[in-house]
């Protein structure tokens, strides 16, 4: 008879150790559901503030949208404009070919086109006001020129290695180079991606601190209530469980809107950015935000109000202890 009750007994202990887990579940989606309806129930205060949550996490997705497509905008412009490598007189075809080939090898290097001095003496003469005076040349003065192709998304400091490695080969006389374009190309984005990350912290503490402020009030308009939970037993963890779940609402609602302003903006450049393409021959490729970063938002948005809505609500209630 001693069997059945070694069975019942851990039976019996099992359940009394889901008792507690099942309570904490039961509550968290209390909790959760009774802080929505709370939002629901004050739709005006509770639109305006995610609105300014939204607008607030918006400023940096665009500044972000804009910043990512300054690169395609700088190779379009000439970011890795041609590398003019202007050969002595003296050197034959041979040589220039040689040459070629030595450059073709070096790192950076793209593309390299030789163009024979008399290729460079038909395009002057399709110049305007050149014709005339060609005609009375005895010989053709023009020099071989290697036209130097970098490659896309080459640095700054890699391109002025380049340059100078090409000054210093044998038979090169001139290297024409657009070198401070690409430098203050490089300088742009770096001053850029500096102030995308500040405005990005600047914002994550506004949300902070409208999440905070918001459950603040919250708290001090219920200051009552609070008070008979805590007469009967409630734990602090329990009191400010539905202020934490407010935060996450409020957090996650301003960051779906905040994707989904940067996506307006997004497509309301669509058709300047088409036209700016056409007038740059297609060379300009204007990407959207990534995936990753619209499904990142929501979350760490929602996460900041969570974080918003502990701190305050701790301070709260431990003042009000």
């Amino acid at each position: 008879m001693s069997a059945p009750t070694d069975v019942q007994a851990p039976v019996r202990s099992e359940r009394s150790h889901r008792r507690p887990f099942s309570s904490w579940r039961e509550h968290h989606g209390w909790s959760a559901g009774a802080s929505l309806r709370r939002l629901a129930s004050r739709p005006v205060g509770s639109l305006l503030t995610i609105a300014v949550m939204g607008l607030a996490l918006a400023l940096p997705l665009t500044f972000y949208l804009l910043l990512s497509n300054v690169q395609s905008l700088g190779d379009a412009l000439g970011r890795n404009q041609v590398i003019n490598v202007f050969l002595k007189t003296d050197q034959v075809a041979g040589n220039a070919q040689m040459l070629a080939k030595q450059v073709q090898q070096h790192d950076g290097v793209a593309n390299v086109t030789l163009k024979t001095p008399g290729q460079g003496m038909d395009e002057l003469s399709k110049m305007q006001g050149f014709s005339d005076s060609l005609h009375a040349l005895d010989n053709n003065p023009l020099p071989y020129v290697l036209e130097v192709q970098p490659q896309d998304g080459i640095s700054a400091d890699a391109a002025s290695h380049l340059v100078d490695d090409l000054r210093n080969m044998q038979g090169v006389d001139v290297v024409q180079d657009s070198g401070t374009w690409r430098q203050r190309l490089d300088a742009l984005l770096g001053v850029g991606d500096r102030a995308v990350m500040i405005l990005a912290g600047l914002f994550a503490l506004a949300v902070l601190l409208v999440v905070g402020n918001t459950v603040r009030v919250d708290i001090t308009s219920r200051a009552e209530e609070i008070g008979v939970l805590k007469l009967i037993g409630a734990s602090r963890a329990f009191v400010r469980r539905p202020y934490l779940y407010a935060g996450i609402w409020y957090g996650l609602f301003s960051g779906i809107l905040a994707v989904g302003l940067a996506l307006l903006i997004e497509f309301a450049l669509v058709e300047p950015v088409e036209h700016l393409s056409q007038v740059y021959e297609g060379k300009i490729r204007v990407g959207g935000l990534p995936p990753w970063l619209l499904l990142a938002v929501p979350v760490a948005s929602a996460l900041l109000g969570w974080l918003g809505a502990r701190l305050v609500s701790a301070w709260q209630l431990r003042r009000a202890a």
